[in-house]
């Protein structure tokens, strides 16, 4: 069965909130407090969205959601952020990850963006990688104390 690319709806919110939660404390140890940056984030984009410069996908396969990738504006009118990047472990290394990180390239290219920019953290090795080898430069690296870890935060970006 293929995998459909479909646009972010008010219904998928409470499962990309949901997934990043329990995914992100069970591969990473993440505390409560990922959760409410999610919620956040999620909230700050269904309320305020500018749909000619930010878009979201949730990928599905049949009736079952396999990831969720969001493209937010940023104070700088030409950069925007990759956000809320997540793949269910069933659905990594068979080049999903690679078509929704093209499909954002893609939307802020045409949206007049001319930089992408994204976070990330050191421990996600395999999402680093694929940002790697998509293109995009890592630009800083600094020790943090997040989600109740201690973590190294990256910045990543790639010219569009």
């Amino acid at each position: 069965m293929s995998v459909r690319l479909d646009d972010f709806s008010d219904p998928d919110a409470a499962w990309v909130i949901a997934r990043h939660a329990e995914l992100y404390r069970a591969e990473c140890g993440f505390d409560h407090r990922f959760e409410a940056a999610v919620r956040g984030v999620v909230a700050r984009f269904i309320e305020a969205r500018c749909p000619a410069r930010e878009a979201a996908w949730i990928a599905w396969q049949g009736g079952v959601r396999l990831g969720s990738l969001f493209c937010t504006a940023t104070d700088r009118r030409d950069t925007a952020r990759l956000r809320l990047f997540l793949l269910e472990p069933e659905a990594r290394g068979q080049g999903l990850g690679w078509r929704m990180l093209e499909t954002c390239r893609r939307f802020a290219r045409e949206t007049s963006h001319t930089r992408l920019i994204l976070s990330t953290h050191e421990s996600h090795r395999a999402a680093c990688a694929l940002y790697a080898a998509s293109g995009f430069s890592m630009t800083a690296a600094r020790p943090v104390r997040s989600f109740g870890r201690d973590l190294v935060e990256q910045e990543w970006e790639i010219a569009l």
